[in-house]
């Protein structure tokens, strides 16, 4: 698992080179981790400044309305600009992570993102990022 964190891309025959498992065996619990749901999929790191999406801000919201339901990610969910969305402890009900192309796109999205839950929000503009995506201590 550790060595897919670090590579997804990496082949059957060199995970087998690494574990000294043959190919087949790795393969196996590859397929197996999948079917588990322990990896859930394979992604391309982007450089998000390089596909259009140089604005990156942490969304705090919290409903208007204390008594209405919590449907807020379903409600979000069609927004694509939104990449996640983590349900919180605190005064905030969920933090969205969202990129988006500049200060006026982030500006349409947060009324939208207002509209569609019904909900106050909080923005954090992200200024640089040194890291992320670190692999789990496994």
């Amino acid at each position: 698992m550790a060595l897919l964190a670090d590579d997804g891309r990496m082949s059957f025959t060199d995970l087998a080179k690494e574990t000294g498992l043959s190919v087949s065996a790795v393969h196996q619990r590859v397929r197996r981790l999948q079917k588990r749901g322990v990896i859930k999929g394979f992604t391309a790191q982007l450089d998000h400044g390089q596909v259009g999406l140089p604005l990156t801000a942490f969304v705090s919201i919290k409903p208007t309305d204390p008594a209405a339901p919590d449907d807020a990610p379903e409600r979000l969910a069609h927004l694509t600009a939104i990449e996640a969305c983590h349900s919180v402890a605190g005064d905030e009900s969920y933090i969205l992570k969202v990129r988006v192309a500049s200060p006026n796109e982030l500006e349409e999205l947060l009324q939208l993102i207002r509209a569609a839950a019904n909900v106050a929000t909080r923005t954090t503009v992200v200024l640089s990022t040194p890291w992320e995506g670190r692999r789990p201590r496994l």
